[in-house]
């Protein structure tokens, strides 16, 4: 992608908004229609959505945001919990008086979607897609391999706690070594140096606080509690478990569930890695939902 990460740019506007602790939040906009806004993952940014908006704003308004601290936000020294961005996020919708929205989150995007959902509620969301986002990041040590699978957990609490630290003090190889586990070996060396220049816009302290949260939650109680239309999406060489993403279009009432094959781009990132087919898939979700509420 490298430089070509803004392809289609000049018809996107910049956008800025103040939340209500007074942290100015950047987001790239495009098209009109219902609003759909696209929430990146842990360290990633509004341009990574670039494939999407282009494809989603045909039809709909979309709105990719940058989470404090990440892309070009502002970079406060405080707020780095999944509440508060879901506070930021509520902020942005309230600002923008957005309403039958499409939330769309990638990995930590999700978590963000689910504390949304807690703490505001789902009445100005009309549909949400989760892609690629474990339930809970750290296992329970009682849980049994099939339990572990099914809720996403990934490490042990001494290694999550490890990770955390190494990040904090990183350099750099440590962020690329963990990122480049999150994509396919034949994805071109190129297009994953701009995906970690993009990642290195985040401080990689307040960054390795950010992930602390983040890793030490379970949202199995919120997404069993959800109503609205979901699609679920994972990734069969994730190192997300695609048996999590299929549990969680289980515990959510009519979920459609997708799981990318390896030969499909099937990494954490297969909306840059196959971004025709994670397009269609996601057009189609949402316009099969608009002709359903339509009738």
């Amino acid at each position: 992608m490298g430089e070509g990460g803004g392809r289609g740019r000049p018809s996107w506007a910049d956008g800025t908004v103040r939340t209500s602790d007074e942290v100015t939040l950047h987001y790239l906009t495009a098209g009109t229609g219902k609003p759909v806004i696209l929430i990146p993952g842990w360290s990633q940014t509004a341009e990574q959505w670039t494939f999407q908006i282009e494809a989603l704003s045909a039809t709909h308004r979309v709105i990719a945001v940058n989470m404090r601290g990440h892309g070009l936000s502002e970079k406060p020294d405080h707020g780095y919990r999944i509440s508060r961005l879901a506070a930021d996020l509520d902020d942005l919708i309230h600002a923008l008086a957005l309403s039958d929205i499409t939330l769309v989150g990638h990995s930590m995007g999700s978590s963000i979607i689910w504390s949304y959902l807690e703490q505001f509620g789902d009445g100005n969301v009309e549909r949400m897609v989760f892609v690629d986002q474990a339930s809970a990041i750290v296992a329970d040590p009682g849980w049994t391999e099939e339990e572990r699978l099914d809720a996403g957990a990934i490490l042990s609490a001494q290694e999550a706690a490890e990770l955390v630290m190494g990040l904090a003090q990183d350099g750099g190889p440590l962020s690329r070594s963990f990122v480049s586990a999150m994509f396919s070996r034949e994805y071109p060396e190129s297009d994953f140096d701009w995906v970690l220049a993009q990642n290195a816009l985040f401080p990689r302290a307040y960054a390795a606080r950010l992930l602390y949260d983040h890793a030490f939650k379970n949202w199995r109680d919120v997404i069993g509690r959800i109503r609205r239309p979901c699609l679920c999406i994972g990734a069969r060489r994730s190192i997300v478990p695609w048996q999590a993403m299929q549990a969680m279009g289980r515990a959510i009432p009519g979920a459609r569930t997708v799981i990318f094959e390896e030969e499909d781009g099937g990494s954490h990132f297969m909306f840059l890695e196959n971004p025709a087919k994670f397009n269609a898939v996601l057009t189609s979700f949402i316009a099969n939902g608009e002709e359903t509420s339509q009738r």
